[in-house]
């Protein structure tokens, strides 16, 4: 009998589990459906270099089919709402997918309307963001007609994709208007609702201190009420103000839209509720979450959707087979933190251990919490390793799901 896995969403996780599902069942066994609103495959990651040339839209896009494996179907098309009792999908239109197991991949969408003025006077001119394709692009026009003044990047509230992002931006930055000449002419500042620079203290205080040694303001505990693009300014529910001339903001996240119409599926925030080691929803068995659409308290990157993978695509295994879970997700993400200047750090880490200093993926490899071009070398060259290893669902030699610790001053 042909069991069903229906996968919402046909990026990055639901990409790479629906791969790894149909490397290891036959046709026969499984049958496979790829549910997703569009038909462009975008690499996020590449948004980042964009604002500043170093990379080219149409560079960062590819087919979504075209990265599934034969034997796996794809469905284009908005989702109405997630049957749990009836253990069905509702597609746009009425259309229904019955399933025997679902994964939720559809990751995190951004909701700028949740801020008040955010896309009022002033948006895609002298406000934008980085996290999406047309603000990136809008973004790069920007930075290169601007000529002196207060750049602030400001985080509105926290999850977001990609937590080193802002950082990021604002190390680039540095470098990009060094490159220009007029570095002197430009004052960077970084808002954020956290009280440090990043989520984790001992990367949070290495990473502030790189940005006050590149002369860049952190203002930590601000919560943005308002992005006033007319007046230039930020305004804090606290009544604080930050003084802008552009803004760069990651806007507020959630779940995907249907998740809060099917009863019971997500949290307060539309994300699914989800077990941090088995990757199992907590409202039914046969559902199952990977990336950013599960509200784990693990950073939502690309990385951690790759270790999830190896992880869920076991338990799916074990779930059909009546198998008792895996329950051994330890949070596992990696970042490169792209520095500028041609350097990246790296950092490693998961739930219960910070980053620290060594060698990932062993006591020979690339260098953590320490800048450098092999890092560097490493950012880039991830994006040949995402279309051609990551998505396809491969084991890398290695590189598994749990976090290493040979290599790494574990205290």
């Amino acid at each position: 009998m042909t069991e069903n896995v229906v996968i919402l969403g046909g990026g990055t996780g639901g990409t790479l589990t629906a791969n790894r599902l149909r490397k290891q069942f036959s046709r026969g066994e499984l049958a496979i459906t790829v549910v997703d609103q569009d038909r462009e495959h975008v690499y996020q990651p590449g948004l980042l270099f964009l604002p500043f040339g170093l990379a080219h839209g149409e560079d960062l896009i590819r087919p979504r089919h075209r990265q599934l494996k034969k034997g796996i179907d794809f469905v284009e098309s908005d989702i109405d709402r997630v049957d749990v009792d009836g253990h069905r999908v509702v597609l746009a239109g009425g259309r229904e997918l019955p399933y025997d197991v679902l994964v939720i991949a559809t990751g995190a969408r951004l909701v700028p309307d949740e801020t008040d003025g955010l896309t009022g006077p002033g948006w895609m001119e002298k406000v934008f963001t980085f996290y999406d394709l047309p603000g990136a692009t809008g973004l790069e026009q920007a930075l290169r007609d601007f000529q002196g003044g207060r750049i602030v990047v400001n985080v509105v509230d926290m999850p977001i994709k990609c937590p080193v992002a802002p950082l990021e931006f604002c190390f680039l930055a540095d470098w990009y208007f060094h490159e220009r000449g007029i570095r002197d002419r430009v004052q960077l500042t970084l808002v954020t609702p956290l009280d440090a620079a990043f989520t984790k203290p001992r990367a949070a205080s290495m990473l502030g201190g790189m940005l006050e040694d590149k002369g860049v303001e952190l203002v930590t505990e601000f919560n943005t009420g308002e992005v006033d693009g007319s007046a230039g300014k930020l305004v804090g529910f606290d009544e604080r103000e930050v003084p802008f001339d552009l803004a760069v903001v990651i806007p507020v996240h959630s779940g995907a839209e249907y998740v809060g119409r099917s009863p019971g599926l997500g949290d307060a925030l539309d994300f699914v509720e989800t077990d941090p080691h088995t990757l199992q929803s907590k409202v039914a068995p046969e559902i199952f979450a990977i990336g950013d659409a599960a509200n784990l308290p693990a950073s939502k990157a690309g990385s951690v959707s790759h270790f999830e993978g190896e992880v869920l695509v076991e338990n799916i295994t074990r779930f059909l087979r009546g198998e008792p879970l895996d329950a051994s997700f330890d949070g596992h993400a990696n970042c490169f933190i792209e520095t500028g200047f041609d350097k990246a750090l790296l950092i490693d880490f998961n739930y219960e251990q910070e980053p620290v200093e060594g060698h990932y993926p062993g006591p020979v490899g690339l260098p953590l919490l320490k800048e450098s071009r092999l890092n560097h070398l490493g950012k880039l060259m991830f994006q040949w390793f995402y279309w051609h290893s990551l998505l396809p669902g491969r084991d890398i030699p290695g590189v598994g799901a749990d976090m290493p610790r040979a290599g790494k001053h574990i205290d």
